[in-house]
């Protein structure tokens, strides 16, 4: 980070200057005109804004409430420590959690070095986010429904990717563009956002899920998760055991939740895994087919031209033009 914005970062503002200065409580007047307390977008966002970030206030404990809008927590540095439905959850350097607009939760007093970044986003700015994730990707799939479906309980998904260096750099990237006016365009910043869910979707293993009063969902992530690991041989029945569950219960569950059964997530996702291979142009048709956990070379072939249309040999073809 350079280091003009580090310092932006480290330094007070107003109301934490307040607050250290004997204020007892958060004003929620600066959030909300609401008598409850929804933090309302318009008092965060100039007219016209999708999305901005703000500093997380230090040195008081932020009390229960919602939002009217997504947002992300980010940990710059230090900690930052969450209470959702009484579960504290509690972020490290590097790591990100996203909220969406019905949740409802609190935060701990942050210290001089616990440094936070709150990026406040439109539920709008997500239409063009749909646009930029591969919708053949199971768990972008899954992410997409979250956010765009009617569903109105709290959810939050805990992204734990301190270590991941492509996350990272996009993140940093993003924070020096809105603290940076008019160093590149608006434009950009929706890019760039767009890049970070396209690398956040693809590393499953670091997401923690979780959904206020639906358990439900919580299952169908781990059931993406193990498609995503063991799609080449996995089974119902073996996932079914692992969470201990009835397989037909969960095969309801799965079909409820996906509009798919299970059979489909898994051919979906030897599908997305055979196109990825092809386009590495490293290993032969039959390698890939094998590979991805087919054995009857006339089956694969049938139903990847149900799926793209073409032949494994032409989309080779036609992705090396």
């Amino acid at each position: 980070m350079i280091r003009d914005i580090h310092e932006k970062l480290l330094a007070l503002t107003d109301e934490e200057k307040q607050i250290l200065n004997g204020e007892i409580e958060v004003d929620r007047s600066l959030y909300t005109d609401n008598g409850q307390f929804i933090i309302d977008s318009d008092k965060l966002l100039s007219q016209g804004e999708l999305i901005d970030i703000r500093k997380h206030t230090r040195f008081i404990k932020f009390p229960e409430h919602k939002h009217n809008y997504i947002e992300f927590n980010y940990v710059y540095q230090g900690e930052l420590k969450e209470i959702i439905d009484n579960k504290e959850i509690n972020l490290k350097k590097g790591e990100l959690i996203f909220l969406n607009q019905y949740i409802n939760h609190e935060l701990e007093i942050c210290s001089e070095n616990d440094i936070s970044i709150n990026f406040i986003i439109r539920p709008e700015f997500f239409d063009y986010i749909l646009s930029l994730l591969d919708n053949e990707n199971i768990i972008s799939r899954f992410l997409i429904t979250t956010l765009y479906t009617d569903y109105k309980e709290g959810e939050y998904l805990y992204f734990k990717v301190a270590e991941d260096e492509k996350v990272q750099e996009i993140l940093e990237k993003i924070i020096i563009e809105l603290y940076t006016d008019g160093m590149m365009s608006r434009v950009t910043i929706k890019l760039l956002v767009g890049l970070l869910f396209v690398e956040l979707v693809k590393t499953p293993e670091c997401i923690e899920i979780y959904s206020v009063d639906n358990y439900d969902k919580m299952i169908i992530i781990q059931v993406f998760k193990y498609i995503h690991e063991f799609y080449k041989e996995g089974t119902l029945l073996e996932i079914a055991e692992k969470l201990k569950q009835p397989d037909y219960k969960l095969s309801k569950l799965i079909k409820k939740h996906t509009q798919m059964t299970f059979k489909e997530l898994i051919q979906e996702k030897r599908l997305s895994r055979a196109i990825e291979l092809l386009k590495a142009r490293d290993l032969s048709v039959v390698e890939i087919m094998q590979k991805v956990g087919y054995e009857n070379p006339t089956y694969f072939y049938k139903i990847f031209k149900e799926k793209y249309g073409v032949t494994p040999m032409e989309y080779r073809k036609k992705d090396n033009k």
